[in-house]
């Protein structure tokens, strides 16, 4: 079975970059379409930004052109470079499949970014 640790979260000031790593053990992962999401205390998840199986990037409205998804599949990882942080970039960051409605995999515990001065 797929398990995913995410990892890199912290804190920082607003204005600052931050990168995150999710890496799968037990099973392929990266070569299918994979994505980040996010969830606020007290709010639901939300997705962040997804890579599709055929490579097309797509990012959630209020990251578009701050963070980048990318992926190393020989390292069964993908990544999410975040620039330009703001303080309601502030949650609980995790990645699963570009569709978890459709193929899910078991969700990881998360990574804690929290942007504050």
């Amino acid at each position: 079975q797929v398990q995913l640790v995410e990892s890199g979260g912290g804190l920082v000031q607003p204005g600052g970059s931050l990168r995150l790593s999710c890496t799968a053990s037990g099973g392929d992962f990266s070569t299918g379409g994979v994505g980040w999401y996010r969830q606020a205390a007290g709010s639901q998840r939300e997705w962040v930004a997804v890579i599709t199986q055929s490579g097309r990037t797509n990012y959630a409205h209020f990251v578009e052109g701050r963070f980048t998804i990318s992926k190393d599949i020989s390292r069964n990882t993908i990544y999410l470079d975040m620039n330009s942080l703001k303080p309601e970039d502030t949650g609980v960051y995790q990645c699963n499949s570009d569709r978890p409605l459709l193929r899910v995999f078991p969700w990881g515990q998360g990574t804690q970014v929290t942007v504050s001065s």
